[in-house]
């Protein structure tokens, strides 16, 4: 299945359906949201009586020098807008508590969602991008909710207060007033989806320049060997230029409709101040009434061009919407399949490869019509070629991918229909290259292992020595406690003996070893031949190795070359076969 995060799935989305998707994202903090409406509310009406206010006092009590009416008014103006500023500071500590929330869920949501789908998606997709997604976008849908989301609605309520009050106070005036405003929702809805591509593409640039920062800085090690640095700087700065040139263009296209928005106030203004002036001559306007005009005009036209800045946020927010539903929007194909649907077979084997056929991509298949089995407490071994399938066989056999074509069965039943829980605790799977976790070996050796998760180092310690694991922990300066934090800090092969203690520790009933000893020596490796002897006589193992000597003491041997699985009867019988393959090649 093609896992390829495209950044193009969801560009015509419109606005209003992109709203839709996001109040899921809030579901739990309606109650914060509904006061922080009721404070925005609060806020615009008092913010909206203020000029009325003005204008009585202009008319009633400047006209006629009634200092006291001044005063007593200017007292009351002075409540209202201390009661705006305090709505003020709650809806914006309850958005901003909103927001936080949201991030936290959301970052959340996407991380689970990453946890759920197969290795092909981190085969396909670049680190440094998937990171740039769960921090640098849904950061835009944070400032989005807790800063923009209020200020949008709060200068919407007094965009259409103020429009309704200046008709009210004026018809004709007022109409004359928001003839500006008619031109600007023109030019908005023309320039939108312009807004949203740039910023679509800047943070798509943004992903880039993230994705090459981090595989440069893992692979610095190969960098400094070969004295290639330029090579990454000369990426690097490829890159960094896109992603300049880009966020270039998407400042342009933020802050085009703020000079737009502005020249239109002050149009306004002035139809409001030529036709004011004429209304007053001729006796149909007092001059309080104007001053208040032009300060509903300003209530009116200011939070337009603020709406032109939240706009352009919106529009930021839209396109990290779509980068980060992209992700959400994934269905992986490592299902469960349902109960009654169960595949199983009557059968002595603990695995069983049944016509299975694979491909990474779509018709280009790497596995060829595969069937084997393998019975339980007998030892295999896979060998052939580099790049004939074995490592993809012993993807396979733990789930990492599940076939193109074919079944695969687990005890005699479809090991798509095993639990994740239970089927890794029948699997153990030592990987070519090892991982651990900054953390004490100790919590390496337990991850995983919920049977021994509560153990402290005293009882680990005696565990380990019933397997005879206890010798290769001297190789440490603090055994169990001793911490990995460095990558460099333990060597190839310790990180190696950490991960074989770890799947050892689980007692499954198949344990695959992907040249799990090439990184040790061969004192080690023998030691480690020693205690898979301890593991219990039910445990099949799997051995996929290129060095022969690790697999002389095998039931059976496979020989895997170019897609295909045969049986190469004896250690003999391989080494011709792959020295025959040599030659050909």
């Amino acid at each position: 299945m093609n896992y390829r995060l495209t950044n193009t799935s969801h560009q015509t989305e419109s606005a209003f359906a992109a709203i839709k998707k996001f109040w899921p994202l809030l579901r739990n903090q309606k109650r914060e949201i509904f006061l922080a409406f009721v404070a925005v509310i609060f806020s615009s009406i008092a913010s909206l009586v203020g000029p009325l206010i003005i204008g009585l006092i202009v008319d009633k009590f400047i006209a006629t020098k009634q200092i006291s009416g001044v005063l007593s008014w200017g007292a009351v103006l002075f409540l209202v807008y201390a009661l705006s500023a305090i709505a003020t500071y709650f809806q914006t500590k309850l958005m901003g508590t909103v927001g936080q929330k949201l991030l936290f869920s959301l970052r959340s949501e996407i991380f689970n969602k990453l946890q759920s789908l197969p290795l092909a998606f981190f085969n396909q997709n670049k680190v440094g991008d998937l990171i740039s997604r769960i921090n640098n976008d849904t950061d835009k849908l944070n400032q989005f909710f807790s800063q923009a989301l209020v200020q949008f609605i709060s200068n919407s309520f007094m965009m259409v207060g103020a429009a309704i009050f200046l008709v009210m106070l004026n018809l004709k005036l007022g109409i004359a007033s928001l003839v500006p405003a008619f031109a600007l929702l023109i030019i908005t809805k023309a320039l939108s989806s312009w807004i949203k591509q740039k910023n679509n593409t800047n943070l798509k640039a943004t992903g880039n320049l993230s994705a090459e920062i981090s595989e440069a800085l893992e692979n610095f090690k190969l960098v400094a060997v070969f004295n290639r640095r330029d090579y990454f700087r000369n990426r690097f700065n490829e890159v960094n230029e896109v992603n300049y040139q880009s966020s270039l263009a998407a400042g342009v296209a933020n802050n085009t409709l703020i000079p737009i928005y502005s020249l239109a106030s002050n149009i306004a203004q002035a139809i409001v101040l030529f036709y004011g002036v004429s209304l007053i001559i001729n006796g149909n306007l007092t001059v309080g009434l104007l001053v208040s005009y032009v300060s509903y005009v300003g209530r009116f036209y200011d939070p337009i061009r603020h709406v032109a800045s939240i706009w352009s946020t919106f529009q930021i927010a839209l396109a990290g919407w779509d980068r980060i539903s992209e992700i959400l929007n994934l269905k992986s194909e490592l299902k469960i399949t349902e109960v009654e649907n169960k595949k199983s077979k009557k059968t002595n084997s603990l695995l069983e490869f049944s016509k299975v056929n694979f491909a990474y991509q779509e018709g280009k298949n790497v596995l060829h019509n595969i069937s084997f089995d393998l019975e339980m407490g007998k030892t295999y071994a896979f060998v052939g070629p580099t790049g004939g399938g074995k490592t993809t066989i012993a993807s396979l056999m733990s789930r990492l991918f599940d076939p193109t074509s074919g079944e695969i069965y687990l005890n005699g039943q479809d090991i798509k229909s095993f639990p994740e829980k239970e089927r890794t605790q029948k699997i153990g799977f030592i990987l070519q290259e090892p991982f651990l976790f900054s953390a004490t070996i100790a919590e390496n050796i337990l991850y995983g292992n919920p049977k021994c998760q509560s153990l402290s180092i005293t009882e680990l310690e005696k565990v380990l020595a019933e397997f005879g694991l206890d010798k290769l922990l001297n190789r440490f300066p603090q055994g169990l406690e001793t911490k990995v934090s460095t990558k460099g800090q333990l060597s190839l092969g310790q990180q190696q003996l950490i991960a074989f203690i770890r799947a050892i520790l689980r007692k499954p009933e198949l344990l695959i070893l992907d040249e799990a000893s090439a990184n040790v020596d061969t004192v080690t490796e023998k030691l480690l031949d020693e205690i898979l002897t301890k593991l219990p006589q039910t445990t099949t193992k799997v051995i996929i190795a290129h060095r022969f000597n690790t697999i002389e003491n095998a039931d059976e041997i496979f020989f895997v070359n170019a897609g295909n699985v045969t049986k190469a009867g004896s250690l003999k019988h391989a080494m011709e076969l792959l020295l025959k393959e040599k030659r050909h090649s």
